[in-house]
């Protein structure tokens, strides 16, 4: 093979090597955080499930904050609590 092969070859692998990466789309979805329930309305813990879920559903809690029938539970002092001990930022809306 010459060496002009070699170079293009090599190319086109590293073209796939540092293609666009691929992200899947969080599905906003407030019944996502269930997980999240008792510790959200008690002074339970959160779960090893809830603060996975709070951390996927992490790009939405700007859409729950601003919806008003949902700002009240999102927003809570547990809520919050959880959010800090999930290591989730709260983002300013």
């Amino acid at each position: 093979m010459k060496k002009s092969s070699y170079i293009a070859v090599f190319a086109v692998f590293a073209l796939l090597l540092v293609g666009p990466e691929v992200t899947n789309a969080v599905t906003c979805s407030v019944l996502q955080l269930a997980p999240c329930l008792s510790a959200f309305t008690s002074s339970n813990p959160p779960t090893t499930a809830c603060c996975d879920k709070l951390r996927e559903q992490r790009p939405c809690l700007c859409q729950y904050l601003l919806n008003p029938n949902l700002k009240g539970y999102v927003n809570s002092p547990n809520a919050k609590k959880v959010a800090s001990k999930c290591d989730v930022s709260t983002p300013n809306c």
